[in-house]
């Protein structure tokens, strides 16, 4: 199909296929992506033991980190692309992919080079005992030391949605996967290389699909293509880029602070092997909130578009639908947690005593994940709307406002459990106040636009 019809389509195709079109792609595209984490850690548990998993579960926050700057950059520059497109404003939105382009290599190149530095003392901040930081280490040098590739491997894959160019970001994903687990039974089981063998897989397989991106966006004929003059930085296009990407940073850094926190608390009341329980619940957890991410990745291109051309009643439609696929996909997710925690348990170790304590740790990190789809979907809504402010509440809300708090006093009382029950209880307050503030705007947006409300 011509790249110009298919951006025009996201204005004219009804909503249910046009989301199913967009969204399926990412869905499989992010399911595939937690999958590859998923199977690196069984790799790791299977292979290299049960510590390794605890070492690895110490580097979630640096992940969290570099997810923050890549969620800035990439999702605030395919939102704003997305609004561009709609306002038929082209040539911005060529500017916005090359400017997309230098600041994907900045940040990659700084932010690894500084956590390489500091690495060390960075992984004892977060959690690492003598035990656990060995595997930290080796797997974050790696990670580090590819760092620029990995932040242009994912903004590439966000531009690529917005350019509408869904299959060919779920393709871009789909070979990361196939090419990581190749390279994991090669560098893990064959060559016994260990945690740093999972971290060179990963790099790799970045890499080559990088490739294959920019060899897409090269295409001289595509609506958005690299050419000369669009890569030096403009402060209007970056401001707008950061502005937008301002609240999925900030939700990914605070996702970086609280995991930060809950490694010290599990290390604190638990031990090490608490924090191993927690990296397999999160592991099982991440399937599932990748399943709604991946919707909300569709959601982004439709809503920004049909918002820049003020198709009010279309905004709506994509943000109905939506949520009832975020919380169909969530109530399954609850069922896996509460019906087979230990057949998910066992894929990552066969130690019975970590077994023993992943178990509950699945089914109370999952408890309230019927209703979690909906917080997602509506703090992303506003995100596409440009309704900053809002969504970045939504994203604090969750984390920062309630969940730090439940850490710092719920273990006082319950000891480890204290740390567990905090991520239930933070989860349903989220999303008590997502839907009185989704509730409170789509009055005033009804009335602004004269819309009915979702």
């Amino acid at each position: 199909m011509d790249n110009r019809k298919a951006t025009l389509e996201l204005g004219t195709k009804p909503i249910g296929p046009l989301l199913l079109q967009y969204a399926l792609p990412a869905i499989i595209a992010m399911t595939a992506s937690s999958l590859y984490n998923i199977i690196d850690r069984i790799f790791i548990g299977q292979v290299v033991g049960s510590m390794a998993i605890s070492g690895l579960a110490i580097t979630f926050p640096f992940m969290n980190l570099s997810s923050a700057f890549g969620a800035a950059v990439g999702i605030g520059a395919s939102t704003a692309i997305s609004v561009k497109l709609g306002q038929k404003d082209y040539t911005t939105a060529e500017n916005i992919l090359g400017n997309t382009v230098t600041l994907n290599i900045i940040v990659g190149l700084v932010l690894g080079a500084v956590c390489l530095f500091f690495l060390d003392p960075i992984l004892r901040f977060f959690g690492a005992s003598d035990a656990t930081i060995p595997y930290a280490r080796d797997f974050m040098q790696v990670i580090l030391m590819g760092n620029v590739f990995t932040h242009m491997y994912f903004g590439m894959n966000a531009v690529l949605r917005a350019a509408s160019k869904p299959r060919q970001a779920m393709y871009a994903t789909m070979f990361t996967v196939a090419c990581n687990i190749l390279l994991d039974i090669i560098f893990i089981w064959w060559w016994h290389w260990g945690i740093r063998g999972a971290a060179f897989a990963t790099i790799i397989s970045q890499i080559l699909a990088l490739l294959w991106q920019l060899k897409l966006f090269s295409n001289q004929k595509e609506l958005l293509h690299l050419k000369r003059g669009i890569y030096r930085l403009k402060a209007n296009l970056v401001k707008n880029i950061i502005g937008i990407g301002i609240s999925p940073f900030l939700m990914n850094v605070c996702a970086c602070i609280i995991v930060i926190f809950m490694n010290n608390q599990f290390v604190k009341y638990g031990g090490d092997m608490a924090v191993g329980a927690y990296g397999i619940s999160n592991g099982i957890a991440t399937v599932f909130v990748m399943f709604v991410m991946g919707i909300n990745q569709g959601m982004q291109p439709i809503a920004g578009y049909n918002y820049g051309a003020q198709r009010m009643d279309r905004v709506l439609q994509v943000l109905k639908q939506s949520v009832l696929y975020a919380t169909a996909i969530m109530t399954i997710g609850w069922l896996v947690a509460m019906f087979l925690s230990y057949y998910c348990a066992r894929m990552f170790t066969s130690d019975p005593r970590l077994i023993e304590l992943a178990i509950p740790a699945i089914r109370i990190n999952m408890l309230v994940f019927p209703i979690i789809g909906y917080q997602m979907v509506v703090t992303n809504f506003f995100q596409c709307i440009g309704k900053v402010k809002i969504s970045i509440f939504l994203s604090l809300s969750r984390q920062l406002l309630l969940l730090l708090p439940l850490l710092a006093v719920l273990p006082r009382f319950w000891g480890v459990k204290g740390v567990w029950y905090a991520l239930p209880a933070s989860d349903l307050s989220a999303a008590v106040i997502a839907a009185t503030i989704m509730l409170v705007y789509m009055r005033k947006f009804s009335r602004t636009y004269n819309t009915t409300a979702p």
